[in-house]
């Protein structure tokens, strides 16, 4: 039984894999493909009557240590610096917005419509509202470097504001300014730790000679985003600076101050942490997605009842994405169709207490809503623009067609 455990964890991550690797390709975002891998999986275990233990106690600690990894994964690639303003403003603004509006229409619905309270309401609107990073960086590969950064800040923040919105409407039973003015206090702290945190962790990362180096930084990460977590702090502020501060090190070489941190050899240690995250996330990332397609029951994902709903939530959300992209002025396609639900809204909906969940929010519209905006952007992606080619510079000194050996010594 032990080895075809191992046997079948080992196909199915190098199935994973090469999912992953024909993405660019295929354009099919591999989450599609996981989750209905976990869903055939299921079926095939059921026909063959094979018992499994069951995996929903761990499916939340698989999709935070991802969500950790993602996020940390997508701050590492980031590069700061003062052009790059205009840029992070936008986004920011283009995750932010879009979120609350999307929150209080569905709130707003499921509240006159279906009758729940406004608080309830909102607890399940926020997990619908969030932008996948796990999804989006990963399928933008073959946009342009500007497209792709927008992309990747914009899914970063997406994911770190839903976390954030989360947590206020769910842990607070009335929004005055008492709640808003305790939030502002869980933001401060969490930068005072983020600024310690920070330090700490990059020495630790410059110092250790060990062989073993990168696992015990990684281990620190998570436990401190743990420990925030449990204080209801917004710990994803803390992976994300702590992620800009490293893939950025080498541009403090000016400030005398960072000659303590060695900045040259700690870039280096960066990128090789960089690599380790990135092999971490996928690891965790498909086995998350394998799991809860594992999780799903077939009756849910065809359960008609719930489409219509998934359908109109779509509808908003790139209506309201598409008004958002004309007000920034921004490049309509393909970016109108990059606004994927997955990994977070699926945690998210996760950690709703059962007290606190409603009816029409469920796993079957979960499923739905994030199969839907998987679809729209893989067939977005597949009529996006060609690049346009850079147009020749004719020379008229020279002839119009050189040789390729005199072309070289030139």
């Amino acid at each position: 039984m032990t080895l075809t455990v191992i046997i079948a964890f080992c196909a199915l991550l190098l199935v994973a894999y090469f999912f992953d690797l024909t993405s660019a390709k295929t354009r099919i975002p591999s989450v599609i493909l996981l989750l209905f891998t976990g869903v055939a999986l299921k079926q095939a275990t059921e026909f063959l009557n094979i018992n499994l233990p069951d995996f929903d106690a761990v499916l939340p600690v698989f999709g935070m240590i991802g969500l950790i990894l993602i996020v940390l994964e997508a701050a590492l690639e980031l590069e700061l610096n003062r052009s790059k303003l205009p840029l992070i403003r936008k986004s920011f603004l283009g995750a932010l917005f879009p979120m609350l509006t999307i929150t209080i229409l569905l709130a707003a619905i499921f509240h006159y419509f279906g009758g729940y309270s406004l608080r309830l309401s909102l607890v399940n609107s926020v997990p619908i509202s969030v932008i996948s990073s796990s999804i989006a960086i990963s399928s933008v590969r073959n946009l342009s470097s500007d497209n792709k950064e927008y992309v990747v800040y914009e899914s970063s923040f997406s994911d770190i504001l839903g976390v954030v919105l989360f947590n206020f409407v769910s842990f607070n039973k009335s929004y005055g300014a008492e709640s808003f003015g305790h939030f502002g206090l869980q933001v401060f702290i969490i930068m005072v730790i983020t600024l310690v945190a920070t330090i700490i962790l990059a020495i630790l990362l410059h110092r250790i000679e060990h062989h073993i180096k990168f696992v015990p930084i990684i281990l620190l990460i998570i436990l401190i985003y743990a420990l925030a977590e449990v204080w209801h702090l917004p710990a994803l502020i803390f992976i994300l600076l702590f992620g800009l501060f490293i893939g950025n090190i080498d541009k403090l070489k000016r400030f005398k101050w960072s000659a303590s941190f060695n900045p040259g050899e700690l870039h280096k240690e960066g990128v090789r942490f960089k690599e380790v995250t990135t092999e971490g996330a996928f690891l965790v990332k498909s086995l998350f997605f394998l799991i809860f397609g594992f999780s799903l029951e077939t009756a849910q994902i065809l359960e008609t009842k719930t489409l219509w709903i998934s359908i109109v939530i779509a509808a908003i959300i790139y209506g309201l994405r598409f008004v958002q992209l004309k007000l920034s002025r921004l490049p309509v396609n393909p970016l109108l169709f990059v606004a994927p639900r997955g990994l977070i809204t699926i945690l998210l909906f996760l950690s709703i207490d059962a007290s606190q969940r409603i009816g029409l929010v469920n796993e079957s519209l979960v499923v739905k809503v994030i199969v839907i905006t998987s679809l729209v952007m893989m067939f977005g992606m597949m009529f996006k623009p060609k690049k346009k080619a850079a147009p020749k510079i004719k020379d008229p000194l020279l002839p119009d067609e050189i040789p390729d050996e005199e072309l070289e010594n030139l």
